[in-house]
């Protein structure tokens, strides 16, 4: 284990986050340096932004997974090498992709439709979601 590895281990055990978040950032910070191929210590703010992009189009990581990357990096910098760049200004967090309400009704009447109902059930949910065929096709 580098020094720097060690010492990014031990601020994160120190911070008492939990054991999932210790390895994901571990994993997160070496993910980044072995794009680069070089030490993250290294590397600079434009680096982290080229990274996000990579991460973003070329992965094609979800928001999420996105996010992780850039909570690892920014306590990486911040943390564990001092360096107070400011990184808010730079990394930003990518927002998550929201359906519509129109699309969620959608969805959630789809998944009603798969459910065995009551003929009881059946004429309440007709009333909300008309997608719903005939109430025939559903009896059991």
């Amino acid at each position: 284990m580098t020094p720097l590895r060690q010492r990014m281990s031990e601020d994160v055990q120190v911070r008492n986050l939990s054991l999932n978040t210790q390895l994901s950032y571990l994993q997160q910070v070496s993910l980044f340096a072995r794009h680069f191929g070089k030490s993250p210590d290294l590397l600079g703010r434009e680096d982290i932004r080229t990274y996000q992009v990579y991460l973003a189009n070329e992965k094609k990581l979800m928001p999420g997974s996105i996010h992780i990357a850039i909570s690892a990096l920014r306590f990486f910098f911040n943390v564990t090498l001092e360096r107070d760049w400011g990184l808010g200004k730079y990394c930003h967090f990518p927002r998550s992709p929201r359906s519509s309400p129109r699309e969620a009704r959608k969805i959630r009447c789809l998944r009603l439709r798969t459910r065995r109902l009551t003929c009881r059930q059946l004429m309440a949910f007709q009333s909300v979601c008309p997608l719903v065929p005939f109430a025939e096709d559903f009896r059991t």
